[in-house]
C-alpha cells in the first residue's frame, strides 16, 4: 500500500514537471515576437505616419540636398525588461510593439538628431522623443554618412582629381578618376571625422577600382571639411602624397610639373595576375574533380524554427538582428530554465596605426556605419552549409523603403568532429572493460556584416550539454595605405607600395544573465597556496592550492581592467538557489580572447569607447543602460550621448541583483604576406563561453541518445550498446551552387 501511495506520488510529481515544462515552453514561444525585428509592413506603416505630420516636414532620404528632413534609420524599440518577463514568466498579454526611428532635421535653423519611439504597431498612432542618459544632446556633425552625402563627396573628389589627373594618370599606369572605362579610381573615406566635437572633416584616400581595391592605395589622400550642408561650401584642408604634405591640390599639382616632387610609377598588372583577387594560382595537391567532406542530416534537421523562436536539443531562444549594431539573442533557456534575458553585440572597433595621415587618423566604431545592416547574402557551402536554414532579413537605414536582405542568416546543426566525452577502461592486459563515447554535435546561428573592407562572422552556438559559445571570427581585406620606409614601424610590407597596417580588434556584447532568476550574485574564484603541516607525516608540511573566492559587491569591484590581473573564474550564481548537493546554482564566463587596451584612459577618442577599458564589468540591470554604444558614437567619440564609464560611476551594490555582464574581447592584427589577398579565419576568432557551473546535478547531455557503449561479452565478441539507428544512410543536396548577391527594397 505504502509503496503504490509512493508510486502515485511520483507520478503526480512528474506530471507536474511536464505540465510546468510545456507552460514555460509556451510562455517562451508566446512572448519571442516581442524581440522580433519590424516588418517590412511595419516599417512602410510608421514611414507614412511620421510622413504625414506636417510639422515634421520629412522628405526622401535619397533626395539629392542635404538641408532635408529625413529618417535616417528605423528598427525596433525593445519593451522594458519587467513588462517582457510578464509575457514570458506568466503568460500575460504583450506590451504594445514599437519601432526607435532616427531623424535627421537638416532643413532648419539649427539642425539637429532627433529620436522617436513610435507606435503601437503595426498600426502607429503616436510617438514621443526618445532620451539618452543624462539627457545628452546629438550633434548633428555627428551623424553617419549617407549615401547623399557620398555623392557630393565624389563629385568634390571629381573636381580634385581632375586637377591632380597628369599626376595620377602617370603614377598609376592610366588610371582616373573620371572618364574611365576599365581604369578608374575609387576611395575610402577614414572616421572620426575630426579631432573634436562639432568637426565633420575627413581623410579620404584614393585607390585602384579593382577587385579587392582596399589594397592598392595610390598615395594621394586628401582632407575635406564637409561640415556645410551645402556642398559648395566644401574645402580640400590638406594634401598627402609620397610622404608629403601640401596646402591644397594645386601646391601638389605644382610640385609635381616643377620635379619637387618624387615621380613614382606603381607597378602595372593585369585582371590573371592581380594580387588581390580571390582568383586560384599557384600549385595545389589537392584534387579539382572531387568534393570534399560535406555537412549532412540524414534525416532531416532536429531543430525547429518559427519565425524568430527556435528550439533545438533543449535549448529556447528568440532573436533578432538589429539594423544599427547586429545580433542579439533573447529569452535564452534550457530545459524550461533561463540562463540569460539578453546576449548581444554592442560594439567592433579597430584602432590603427601608420605613417600616413589616412591612417594614424582611422579608429573605426563600426556601429557608427550601421553594422547590423551590413548582413548580406550568405552562400551555401561556404558561409554556412547546404543544408542550413537560410533565413531574409530586413533593414531600414538611409532608404526611402525597406531593404530585403536574402538569405542573410542562417542556422544549422553540425557535427563538431570532437567527441563530447568518452573514456577507453582499459583492463591493462591488452583489453578492456568498456568504452564510453557520445558525438558532439552543436546548433549555430550565423551571420556576418561586411562593413566595408572586413568581414566580421557572427556566431552563437549552442552544445548539448548547457554551454553557449558567442564567437566572431574576422575575415576580409586589410586596411591598407601607400608604403613609406618609416611605415614598417606600423605593420608590413604586403607588396609594392603596400604597407598593411597594425591594428587592435575589440568587441563589445552585452550579457544580462538570469541565473535561476533575477537575483544574482557575483565572484571571482582564484587559487592561494597552503602551507601545513603534514598530518601523516609531522616532521614535514603540505604546500597545495585551495579556493580562494571573492564576493564582489559593487560595481566598481566587479571592473576588471586590461593590464591587471584578470581572474581565471568569473562566476555568476543564484544566492537562493542550489542543486542537489548544496552548491548554489551558477554560470561561468570563460574567455577566448588576446584583448588589450587600445588608447590610454581619457585620450580624446577614447572617451567613446570607455567600455574598452575592461574585459569583464559587471552592473545593474536598467533599462536606460541598454548598450554600451551608440550609431553617433563613431563621428563623435569625444563627447559621446552613451558613455558606458557613467554605469558603473555610482558603484551601486550588485550582491542578489538582476546582473548584467558587459564582456569586451579581441586580437592585435600585425598583418602579414598571408593576408594578401584576404585575411583567413584560423587564429582570427575570439568570444567567450558561457559553461554551466554546478547549475546542474549533472552533465544534461545524458539525455543525448546519441551515446555509444561497448562491453566485451562472455563470447569474446564487443557488445554494442547504442539508441540511435546503427546505420545511417547519406546524401548530399542535388541542388548547384546558387548565389544572387542582391537586395533591393520592398
Amino acid at each position: 500500500m505504502i509503496t503504490a501511495m509512493r508510486l502515485l506520488c511520483l507520478l503526480q510529481l512528474v506530471s507536474l514537471a511536464a505540465c510546468s515544462a510545456s507552460k514555460l515552453r509556451d510562455w517562451a514561444h508566446h512572448g519571442a515576437p516581442m524581440f522580433a525585428d519590424l516588418t517590412p509592413r511595419e516599417m512602410k506603416a510608421v514611414r507614412t505616419y511620421l510622413h504625414d505630420i506636417p510639422e515634421m516636414g520629412l522628405t526622401d532620404a535619397r533626395s539629392k540636398t542635404l538641408k532635408k528632413n529625413n529618417i535616417l534609420l528605423m528598427e525596433l524599440h525593445l519593451p522594458r525588461k519587467h513588462e517582457a518577463l510578464r509575457a514570458l514568466d506568466r503568460g500575460q498579454a504583450k506590451p504594445p510593439r514599437q519601432a526607435r526611428v532616427i531623424i535627421q532635421f537638416g532643413n532648419q535653423t539649427k539642425p539637429n538628431i532627433t529620436e522617436y519611439i513610435v507606435g503601437p504597431l503595426p498600426s502607429p498612432k503616436s510617438h514621443e522623443v526618445k532620451t539618452f542618459k543624462g539627457d545628452r544632446p546629438v550633434l548633428f556633425e555627428s551623424r553617419p554618412i549617407t549615401a547623399v552625402e557620398y555623392d557630393h563627396i565624389s563629385d568634390i573628389l571629381e573636381k580634385i582629381t581632375t586637377k591632380a589627373h597628369k599626376l595620377l594618370f602617370e603614377t598609376t599606369g592610366g588610371f582616373s578618376f573620371t572618364n574611365c572605362t576599365d581604369r578608374c579610381l575609387t576611395f575610402s573615406d577614414i572616421a572620426p571625422r575630426g579631432l573634436g566635437p562639432g568637426e565633420r572633416r575627413t581623410w579620404i584616400m584614393l585607390q585602384k577600382f579593382v577587385e579587392g581595391y582596399f589594397i592598392h592605395p595610390v598615395g594621394l589622400e586628401v582632407l575635406v571639411n564637409h561640415d556645410s550642408l551645402d556642398p559648395e561650401k566644401w574645402t580640400v584642408e590638406k594634401v598627402w602624397y609620397n610622404s608629403r604634405y601640401f596646402d591644397s591640390v594645386e601646391e601638389l599639382v605644382e610640385s609635381y610639373e616643377s620635379g619637387d616632387v618624387e615621380k613614382v610609377k606603381l607597378p602595372d598588372h593585369d585582371d590573371k595576375d592581380l594580387y588581390s583577387t580571390y582568383i586560384p594560382r599557384g600549385h595545389s595537391n589537392t584534387p579539382t574533380n572531387i568534393h570534399g567532406p560535406k555537412l549532412v542530416e540524414p534525416q532531416g534537421p532536429r531543430y525547429h524554427i518559427d519565425h524568430n523562436f527556435v528550439e533545438y536539443a533543449g535549448w529556447s531562444f528568440s532573436y533578432r538582428v538589429r539594423s544599427s549594431a547586429g545580433f542579439q539573442v533573447f529569452d535564452l533557456r534550457f530545459n524550461g530554465e533561463r540562463i540569460a534575458y539578453e546576449i548581444s553585440l554592442q560594439e567592433a572597433i579597430a584602432i590603427y596605426a601608420g605613417d600616413t595621415p589616412a591612417a594614424m587618423q582611422t579608429k573605426y566604431i563600426d556601429a557608427g556605419w550601421a553594422m547590423g545592416s551590413s548582413t548580406f547574402e550568405l552562400a551555401p557551402g561556404i558561409d554556412c552549409p547546404e543544408i542550413a536554414t537560410f533565413i531574409d532579413l530586413y533593414h531600414y537605414f538611409d532608404t526611402d523603403k525597406p531593404i530585403h536582405h536574402k538569405n542573410a542568416l542562417c542556422i544549422f546543426e553540425m557535427t563538431t568532429a570532437m567527441p563530447l566525452r568518452r573514456h577507453f577502461n582499459s583492463n591493462f592486459q591488452g583489453g578492456y572493460n568498456f568504452y564510453g563515447g557520445l558525438e558532439n554535435t552543436v546548433l549555430v546561428m550565423r551571420t556576418v556584416s561586411t562593413v566595408y573592407n572586413y568581414d566580421y562572422i557572427w556566431d552563437f552556438l549552442f552544445y548539448p550539454n548547457g554551454v553557449v559559445e558567442v564567437k566572431v571570427s574576422a575575415t576580409g581585406y586589410i586596411h591598407a595605405t601607400f608604403f613609406t620606409p618609416t611605415g614598417l614601424l606600423y605593420g608590413s610590407r604586403v607588396y609594392n607600395y603596400v604597407l598593411g597596417n597594425l591594428h587592435t580588434h575589440l568587441i563589445h556584447y552585452k550579457v544580462d544573465l538570469d541565473i535561476a532568476g533575477r537575483g544574482n550574485s557575483f565572484e571571482t574564484i582564484d587559487l592561494k597556496y597552503v602551507n601545513f603541516t603534514n598530518p601523516w607525516s609531522p616532521k614535514d608540511f603540505i604546500v597545495q592550492s585551495k579556493l580562494d573566492r571573492t564576493e564582489h559587491k559593487t560595481e566598481r569591484s566587479a571592473a576588471f581592467q586590461f593590464g591587471k590581473r584578470f581572474p581565471r573564474y568569473v562566476h555568476f550564481y543564484n544566492p537562493n538557489e542550489q542543486n542537489k548537493w548544496g552548491h548554489q546554482k551558477g554560470y561561468r564566463i570563460q574567455f577566448n580572447s588576446h584583448a588589450s587596451s587600445v588608447l590610454p584612459k581619457h585620450w580624446k577618442e577614447e572617451n567613446g569607447i570607455t567600455w574598452s577599458r575592461y574585459p569583464l564589468a559587471v552592473t545593474r540591470h536598467k533599462d536606460s543602460e541598454a548598450t554600451s554604444s551608440s550609431i553617433y558614437t563613431q563621428n563623435d567619440p569625444w563627447e559621446p550621448v552613451v558613455s558606458f564609464e557613467d554605469y558603473i560611476r555610482n558603484n551601486e551594490n550588485i550582491v542578489n541583483q538582476d546582473l548584467v555582464a558587459w564582456v569586451t574581447v579581441g586580437f592585435l592584427h600585425v598583418p602579414h604576406s598571408e593576408d594578401i589577398p584576404n585575411t583567413a579565419t584560423p587564429g582570427n576568432s575570439v568570444g567567450f563561453f558561457l559553461r554551466p557551473f554546478n547549475f546542474f546535478d549533472e552533465d544534461p547531455s545524458l539525455a543525448s541518445k546519441s551515446t555509444v557503449i561497448v562491453r566485451p561479452g562472455q563470447d569474446g565478441k564487443p557488445k554494442v550498446q547504442r539508441w540511435t539507428p546503427d546505420v545511417i544512410n547519406y546524401c548530399v543536396t542535388n541542388k548547384p551552387f546558387f548565389y544572387n548577391g542582391t537586395y533591393a527594397g520592398v
